[in-house]
């Protein structure tokens, strides 16, 4: 018999061979040689696709080859799905799958997606980057059970917040799930979500449980669940972000004399790093999390040190931030705290949050 860990091997060498047939060939080996399909899914597929996400952080693998590893891996749980084994009647309800506007990484509610089939759900799976209107709009058509919104990166949580109340006010209950929540569902409460799960199983057996909506008043706002926006911070950083990326980009040539002898596609990159910044202390203030903003910095400053860039690099612009928003006390202290992870770095964080 095919043990996981051989098929999880044959799997990742597929994939980053580019071998899309070989990786069918894998998967199906391992579910015709007594692996359940389930298992198939969440102990051979999801931890190769995992360490796709966690090769590519340490720059042991490219960009290039984690989107077609991706691309394979998608088409391979397709190839699953289709497989004479892995068809059951729904008659377990109706649920509904997608991830929040914004999200582009659906291979995670894709493998929830099949894991609910497989327990007997009739599943819509509408795939990455659902406006939050056609989703209610789908909603209201189709009447599910349940709704289960993904969402990996933690900028999405503002969109993912949006989306929760708008599905609850619909008289639809929402599971949430995904990195984006945090390891311990924390953003899933603060963000009023009827139900967090850790993983597809997790999901699926909270489902059959029964979730209910813990809100269902039109009414319901997302400054009822996060009184802090009250002060306008989230509000006026997310709205000059690009006058703050722009303004640091600036103060960086005269600060980080390294930059001026930047080729054009590391002054590119730069100024990537220092835009999800910015949108990472846009959303830790909308959530009023600091270990948000500095797991971002501290996992940024790896993968820079993985490329060569000291993570002290990133002082300088943090620093700038800082300059152009002394006026903000909750800014002022994300900045202070970012800052400090840097020069006194603790546990690494080697999570991949913009892959």
């Amino acid at each position: 018999m095919t043990d996981y860990t051989t098929a999880r091997e044959q799997l990742w060498t597929a994939v980053i061979d580019g071998d899309e047939y070989a990786a069918a060939n894998t998967v199906l080996s391992a579910l015709e040689s007594g692996i359940d399909p389930e298992c198939v899914l969440l102990d051979v597929i999801a931890p190769v696709q995992h360490r796709v996400g966690t090769e590519w952080a340490a720059n042991k693998i490219t960009v290039a080859q984690e989107h077609a590893a991706t691309a394979i891996n998608d088409r391979v749980i397709a190839t699953l799905a289709h497989h004479p084994d892995c068809r059951r009647s729904p008659d377990a309800g109706r649920v509904t799958v997608a991830c929040v506007d914004g999200e582009w990484h659906a291979l995670p509610a894709r493998l929830l997606a099949e894991v609910l089939r497989l327990r007997g759900w009739q599943v819509d799976f509408l795939g990455a980057q659902v406006p939050t209107p056609h989703l209610i709009a789908h909603l209201h058509q189709h009447g599910p059970d349940a709704v289960a919104l993904s969402c990996s990166i933690p900028t999405g949580l503002p969109t993912a917040h949006a989306a929760i109340t708008a599905c609850q006010a619909a008289g639809v209950a929402v599971l949430v799930g995904g990195a984006a929540f945090g390891h311990d569902g924390r953003f899933a409460r603060k963000l009023g979500a009827d139900a967090w799960a850790a993983n597809a199983r997790a999901a699926a057996d909270l489902l059959s449980e029964g979730v209910r909506p813990v809100q269902s008043t039109a009414t319901h706002q997302p400054i009822d669940d996060l009184p802090h926006l009250a002060d306008q911070e989230y509000t006026m950083v997310r709205g000059n972000s690009a006058q703050l990326v722009r303004t640091t980009v600036s103060e960086l040539d005269e600060r980080y004399p390294a930059m001026r002898g930047y080729s054009d596609e590391q002054r590119q990159r730069t100024v990537e790093d220092i835009a999800h910044i910015v949108d990472f202390l846009a959303t830790a203030l909308y959530t009023d999390d600091d270990e948000l903003f500095t797991q971002f910095v501290s996992w940024t400053g790896e993968i820079l040190a993985a490329r060569g860039v000291p993570a002290e690099s990133l002082i300088p612009a943090l620093d700038s931030l800082a300059g152009q928003l002394l006026e903000f006390p909750r800014t002022q202290r994300l900045l202070a705290a970012a800052h400090a992870a840097i020069t006194s770095p603790t546990t690494p964080t080697t999570q991949p949050l913009t892959a």
